[in-house]
């Protein structure tokens, strides 16, 4: 066979398998297969769930208010919202005490065909009734009027001196009912017109 000066060239392909024998090569492809394996493995990113909407903290209630203690003598206490209205009826006169536009606290009425007073107070228990003034305390039993409003009411003659210790009493005078708050109630000339009016 006739010797030839030719270089051979090798082949593209066998030049490729022999730098793929190369160690170094080799350990990069390796390298390589090792992140692309790891990188199937990792799941795709999670979508971040939207967070929770804030909490609503209630307020605390607010604190009850506490009563407003009232003085030992009774002729220190407030006076109990209201005001005296007197009228004159069919049955004689009243006299009413109490909030304005409201139901009255209690009435003094003149009956002038039963020749009697009486007292009476808002409510429907048939407790007694006690009565301060700054000169006389007593007790009056009471009976329910069977009105609506309730009222509960004292029968008394026109000449009882409670009526006078009432509309004398020096300023006030007070109603006092258990379970119920006591009525203070000022000394107004009401009283006395009503008494007078059953007297004459």
């Amino acid at each position: 066979m006739p010797h030839s000066d030719v270089m051979r060239i090798p082949s593209p392909s066998l030049v490729g398998f022999r730098s793929l024998a190369n160690p170094r090569v080799l350990a990069r492809l390796a390298g390589l297969a090792a992140l692309a394996s790891i990188a199937g493995c990792v799941p795709p990113p999670r979508a971040e769930a939207p967070p929770p909407p804030p909490r609503t903290v209630a307020a605390p209630p607010a604190p009850t208010p506490r009563p407003v203690p009232i003085a030992a003598d009774w002729r220190d206490w407030p006076y109990s919202p209201g005001t005296w209205v007197y009228r004159r009826d069919a049955r004689g006169s009243i006299a009413l005490f109490g909030p304005a536009n409201a139901d009255a606290s209690l009435t003094l009425r003149c009956d002038t065909a039963a020749r009697a007073i009486y007292l009476s107070r808002a409510g429907s228990m048939a407790t007694p009734l006690t009565i301060r003034t700054s000169s006389v305390t007593r007790a009056v039993s009471v009976q329910p009027t069977g009105g609506t409003p309730p009222y509960v009411a004292a029968a008394l003659m026109p000449n009882d001196s409670l009526l006078e210790a009432m509309g004398f009493s020096r300023g006030r005078f007070v109603v006092q009912q258990p379970g119920l708050p006591p009525l203070v109630v000022p000394a107004w000339a009401e009283i006395e017109r009503v008494t007078e009016d059953c007297r004459g």
